[in-house]
């Protein structure tokens, strides 16, 4: 058994699509799973992670001392997810690792499969998936359900990302959690170049969302606020579609014919890092979230956001930005016609924003806690489990 003093500690990750991810497989757990995998690899760990076969990630075999290999998977919605998640967890059941961590619940239905061997799992839970409109019904609701019930059954440690999650597993499950919120770094701040050559984007003449294009995000409120908003400012949504094609199209014709709302689609590098840096605004209407990743990220460069007012945002946010009644149309469209006439107030919230959000957030304690999981992990012994209280 590994003790403290007897690093290096053998990891395995699995659960996302591919790292680095180089296209529009980069979601939330992607960022998660690359930022915190290198991180631990400085810090001693000898890290796996198992990626998608057919992503794109340059064709890498190693990422910033991080060891990439390939499962297979068959790329037909609905069961990439499945079939990469259950071969990375049978490679990763015979692997020399001391704790294997599956990220996200779908992943999860396929813990048992370790566990038989013994292998000390770890879970992440990003978000309650199964509430996702995607995923509300049907086969794939119940995957991920079974998965979320595999991870209380198996999982040594469940590491949740917000307070809401934490208590949703008490009161479900009667399962203690560790919360350990995600992290972000201090961006580079970039000059309006690309966005203006590629869309006649200026500093400060639009109002962003920058995320992935689904349907809990909020986007209808949005679009729906904007058309009856006062202002020359533009509405830029930026990010790809996943798996929800006919959400897009759905967005593009309540748009309608206004020139004023760009599709960007999939924004990656210096594209993703001036849209964030040149924003007037930054909006988050979701409706439900894990830990948005994308409102750390959009607070790190110095935004005035607004965001729904659901716990996983309002927890992030505190006072330092403009929240408004989850779903409520009016009301958003009432803060953002504040802020389009009231440049000072936009100012204020921009000079607090990068201090405060990268305080209270940091991809270096997001590992340090991490690691400490780990080996609070493997000092469990079969009859006994260690949990945090929070």
């Amino acid at each position: 058994m590994k003790t403290e003093e007897s690093a290096p500690l053998r990891v395995a990750m699995l659960g996302h699509k591919t790292v680095p991810a180089m296209d529009s497989s980069r979601g939330g757990i992607e960022v998660v799973v690359e930022e915190l995998a290198p991180r631990l690899a400085e810090m001693g760990c000898e890290v796996t992670c198992y990626n998608r076969t057919g992503c794109n990630n340059g064709g890498l075999k190693e990422y910033k001392g991080v060891t990439l290999k390939t499962v297979f998977t068959i790329h037909r919605k609905g069961l990439a997810a499945v079939s990469s998640s259950f071969f990375a967890a049978v490679k990763a059941a015979f692997g020399k690792y001391d704790v294997i961590h599956f990220h996200a619940e779908g992943p999860c239905f396929w813990m048992w499969i370790p566990a038989l061997f013994r292998k000390k799992c770890v879970a992440t839970i990003h978000g309650i998936d199964h509430k996702r409109e995607k995923w509300k019904s049907g086969l794939g609701s119940r995957y991920i359900k079974i998965g979320e019930k595999m991870a209380v059954r198996f999982a040594s440690e469940i590491i949740v990302l917000s307070r809401g999650v934490q208590d949703y597993f008490r009161e479900t499950y009667e399962r203690k959690t560790v919360f350990i919120p995600n992290g972000v770094s201090r961006p580079e701040v970039r000059e309006a170049k690309e966005i203006t050559e590629r869309f006649g984007l200026r500093k400060d003449d639009y109002i962003l969302f920058l995320g992935r294009v689904v349907p809990e995000k909020g986007l209808r409120y949005l679009i729906e606020a904007y058309q009856g908003l006062k202002t020359d400012k533009k509405l830029v949504i930026a990010g790809g579609s996943s798996d929800t094609d006919e959400f897009m199209k759905e967005l593009r014709e309540m748009a309608g014919k206004n020139e004023n709302v760009i599709f960007t689609g999939f924004v990656a590098g210096r594209l993703r890092e001036e849209l964030y840096s040149n924003a007037y605004v930054y909006v988050l209407p979701s409706d439900l979230e894990g830990m948005p990743l994308s409102l750390l990220e959009a607070m790190s460069y110095g935004n005035c956001c607004v965001a729904s007012d659901i716990e996983e945002c309002a927890e992030v946010v505190e006072d330092k930005a403009v929240v408004f009644r989850q779903s409520d149309v009016g009301e958003l469209r009432g803060k953002l016609q504040e802020l389009c006439e009231d440049d000072e107030a936009v100012k204020r919230y921009k000079k607090e924003a990068i201090a405060f959000i990268c305080a209270k957030y940091s991809w270096e304690d997001v590992a340090k806690v991490t690691i400490n999981a780990y080996r609070q992990v493997l000092l469990q012994t079969d009859t006994g489990v260690i949990k945090y209280e929070n």
